[in-house]
């Protein structure tokens, strides 16, 4: 890869720290089990934060997008949202383990949320600058297991310098969770140490700017454009339907999955980290594995293998009784979760046109993000309903089957759906 790719790849390293430490393993978990009254009403809570987050998403993704294309700031908004995703990630460490605090840490998190997602809008935009078409997968699949690779350093250093030493050579008080607490700051740190190449690498075209109100101006009015010519593109619009379905069901995996482990198996943190760093490694395979065959198989088979597979897999993991099966099948499931995931991406990369990039990819944003309530929604009505774990997690395999329904309809005109000889 290319310099510049290089540079843009390594975001992936910087700001998978948050979903990996933040949103998935270990503050998701400590909500469940320190924060919240009980897990299954803590895995309610966070269903419903996670909802208000994808809504604001939603409406904010495709408008901003439009507005970085009118007005040529990608970059500077990127870093905007990069700052304001670690401000929000470090406050979390004002959350104690008290019930009192909850509503402080949901806020904290779901702000957070809403400035990483935004800035993915401005970040996934950039592929088509550092890659040409023919390379797109190979660039985007080895930048997600580079991800995963981040996330897992970073999750290894959280359970080497925070959690496992007891007593805490830090003086971090584990009475008051300050050894999980602190894995907060560490990410906010993370994030803007190791998240500068790419604003360094892929400044903004050069040329004069439009101020920021005509910039909003044009911004609306090209994703109105965007959004009437869309029937005239129906495999887009047809992906932008399945996308809409499957990232729910990814998204909605990926918010709960700790919280899932620790009520359902009794995982004590240390056991969640283990298990995270485990399942990043396996993922981070996947992802780097799949990119480098996706421009060979294609974006949408490659994306359909993957959700196959999750499907098939995850009905396991909801039904399984046994820890170490429960184990063994979640590592199978992280070899998929990474190429469905970036064959999105490198597949929306080509379908977009170049002048409308950051549009498209709002609106990319916004298939992911538009029902992002629906899916913890549902969790978060069938754990209330029911008191299952369980019956509640199974609501996601519902979504990733629809959109993989979905997606198996689409007939891409593009070229990459031929597999080359």
């Amino acid at each position: 890869m290319t310099r510049k790719a290089w540079a843009w790849a390594f975001y992936d390293w910087a700001n998978s720290a948050f979903p990996t430490v933040v949103s998935t393993f270990v503050i998701a978990a400590y909500f469940a089990q320190g924060v919240a009254p009980d897990p299954a009403s803590g895995q309610a809570m966070w269903g419903w934060m996670q909802t208000l987050a994808g809504i604001a998403i939603a409406l904010l993704s495709p408008v901003l997008g439009a507005v970085a294309d009118a007005g040529g700031r990608r970059r500077l908004m990127l870093l905007f949202c990069t700052v304001l995703t670690a401000i929000f990630t470090g406050l979390i460490w004002f959350a104690g383990p008290r019930p009192e605090d909850a509503l402080w840490a949901l806020a904290c998190v779901g702000l957070a949320t809403v400035g990483f997602e935004l800035g993915t809008v401005f970040y996934n935009s950039m592929l088509p600058q550092v890659a040409p078409p023919e390379r797109l997968g190979r660039v985007s699949g080895l930048a997600w297991g580079l991800g995963y690779a981040g996330g897992l350093a970073c999750l290894g250093v959280c359970l080497l310098l925070f959690v496992l030493p007891d007593p805490s050579p830090l003086g971090l008080d584990r009475g008051q969770a300050e050894h999980i607490r602190a894995t907060a700051l560490l990410t906010a740190a993370w994030t803007l140490l190791f998240g500068w190449p790419v604003l360094v690498a892929l400044p903004d075209p050069a040329g004069p700017r439009p101020r920021w109100g005509e910039a909003a101006r044009r911004g609306l009015a090209e994703i109105g454009a965007v959004l009437r010519r869309l029937p005239r593109h129906p495999a887009m619009g047809r992906f932008l339907l399945a996308r809409l379905f499957y990232t729910d069901g990814l998204n909605t995996l990926f918010a709960f999955g700790a919280i899932y482990a620790a009520g359902v198996f009794g995982m004590a943190f240390e056991e969640i980290l283990l298990f995270g760093i485990a399942l990043n490694v396996t993922a981070g395979l996947g992802a780097a594995g799949f990119g480098l065959l996706e421009d060979r198989l294609g974006s949408r088979r490659t994306i359909l293998v993957a959700l196959g597979a999750i499907v098939a897999i995850g009905l396991g993991l909801v039904l399984v009784q046994s820890k170490p099966v429960f184990w063994a099948l979640a590592m199978v499931l992280g070899l998929f979760m990474g190429p469905a995931q970036s064959a999105s991406r490198s597949f929306m990369a080509r379908l977009a046109p170049p002048a409308e990039v950051s549009a498209y990819f709002g609106l990319f944003a916004l298939s992911g993000r538009i029902t992002g309530f629906l899916g913890p929604a549902a969790l978060a009505a069938v754990t209330a309903m029911t008191g299952s774990q369980r019956l509640g997690m199974s609501t996601v395999l519902v979504f990733l089957a629809l959109g993989a329904a979905i997606l198996a309809t689409v007939r891409s005109p593009v070229p990459e759906e031929a597999p080359a000889p």
